[in-house]
């Protein structure tokens, strides 16, 4: 059933890709935010990868090509910038994924020339595969419309170490709002790596400890909870994460320290699965990165509970914090957490039926259900990442976005992963949300 209401956001300098009509948003104005989301190094936010970032009749010719796909990017983001009424100072978060880590090192370079050495709390993983021919980054970011009392500070603390070639600010806080950087358990002491020695096995023992429990807490307790405590708060604030991990077998026992540290109300959290290996340390496990509203601020966190069905046990459906609605990771599931019948193909007839469309149709009339709980609608929607087990899926999964969201323009991310957390599951959904 298509939403009902009208969109209370504006799409900025929005395409139309063809063949296939997929009407994307590279940008999103919402209120007092920017949001420009699967930014690829195309010329147009449509059509390619741009023929200057590929060069295929002479790759090796100028500069390198993921210094140009990088510089590409980065050009975009200043036209949705300028278009949305932000700049790059006012950037509070950026997202990026690679294809493998000989990408980075470019991208780096590029990144810190656009910011000016202010390079906002950042995440970085790597992913299998992405939507275009050629592409070999993918990147998101959120910036703030500068105003009284909206203006983005930045905090580097001292326990918490940044390599000098990503410079990014751990933890940066904007009006009621904190966003601290995907954090992995990489030594604080660069001797002492590349894990550090408290998040792993004694070396020779087996049974010392679970490596993604070992983790996990060393994340939360000597990361996360002393990056939130730079700006006075604790884990209690925090209203959105996304975990990322190397294995999609750890979920139990990330979930089972994750609900430890969260007894009350867990932040709207959605797991990831990346390429082995998935960090910038090749032998890390896990990375998490979190937003949080501010310790004692006007803005307070409000789970929304819309009786939809979660993916993992004692997860909550979605948070809203203000002006934003955070749901989730989504999946098409029942209440014991397994696939939904509804959307199942039937196995004596395969082809009568696509799993995808299946699963994005029950997943979207869920996440109206959740957002009108919440006092929005699906079409006010900032970000939507879809996680593919297979991304030729992408197109039949667009036409489910297009009956639910008529002619609208979507802010939408699709990458390739190795696995989701549910049996039978094809598509993942991490949605945000305006609440105007």
């Amino acid at each position: 059933m298509p939403a009902s209401s009208r969109s209370a956001t504006t799409a900025l300098l929005p395409v139309t890709i063809q063949p296939g009509n997929i009407r994307y948003a590279p940008g999103v104005r919402a209120g007092r935010w920017v949001f420009a989301t699967g930014h690829k190094g195309t010329a147009d936010f449509a059509g390619g990868m741009a023929p200057e970032v590929l060069e295929a009749s002479a790759p090796r010719h100028g500069l390198p090509k993921h210094r140009k796909e990088a510089e590409r990017i980065f050009s975009n983001f200043a036209k949705i910038l300028k278009a949305g009424g932000s700049n790059r100072e006012s950037v509070v978060r950026v997202d990026q994924y690679y294809t493998h880590g000989q990408v980075v090192p470019a991208y780096h370079e590029v990144r810190r020339e656009f910011f000016r050495g202010h390079v906002p709390p950042s995440t970085s993983n790597l992913h299998q595969k992405f939507l275009l021919s050629g592409q070999d980054m993918e990147v998101q970011l959120i910036a703030a419309v500068p105003g009284k009392s909206f203006t983005p500070l930045r905090h580097r603390p001292k326990n918490l170490p940044v390599h000098v070639s990503s410079s990014y600010s751990p933890v940066l806080a904007c009006g009621d709002f904190v966003f601290v950087a995907g954090q992995t358990a990489e030594a604080l002491k660069a001797e002492e790596g590349p894990i550090d020695p408290s998040a792993r096995l004694p070396a020779g023992h087996l049974w010392k400890g679970t490596p993604i429990k070992l983790e996990t807490e060393f994340v939360i307790t000597k990361k996360l909870e002393p990056a939130l405590a730079a700006v006075g708060n604790t884990l209690e604030e925090v209203v959105k994460a996304q975990v990322y991990l190397r294995d999609i077998e750890d979920t139990p026992k990330f979930n089972e320290v994750w609900a430890k540290h969260f007894p009350e109300a867990p932040p709207a959290t959605t797991i990831i699965t990346t390429a082995t290996p998935g960090f910038v340390c090749e032998a890390s496990r896990i990375e998490i990165n979190t937003i949080s509203v501010r310790r004692g601020g006007r803005t307070k966190k409000q789970v929304i509970d819309a009786g939809a069905p979660t993916a993992y046990a004692g997860h909550v459906q979605a948070v809203r914090a203000g002006d934003l609605l955070f749901l989730a990771g989504l999946m098409a599931v029942d209440k014991s957490g397994a696939l939904a019948a509804e959307a199942r193909t039937d196995p004596r007839q395969p082809y009568f039926g696509s799993a995808v469309q299946l699963q994005m149709n029950l997943m979207l009339a869920r996440a109206q259900r959740i957002c009108r709980k919440a006092g929005t609608s699906l079409a006010n929607v900032v970000r939507a990442q879809q996680f593919h087990t297979n991304l030729s899926d992408f197109n039949a999964a667009w036409q489910i976005w297009d009956q639910h969201l008529p002619g609208q323009y979507l802010p939408f991310s699709a990458i390739e992963v190795p696995a989701l957390g549910v049996p039978g599951a094809v598509v993942m959904l991490d949605l945000w949300v305006y609440v105007p």
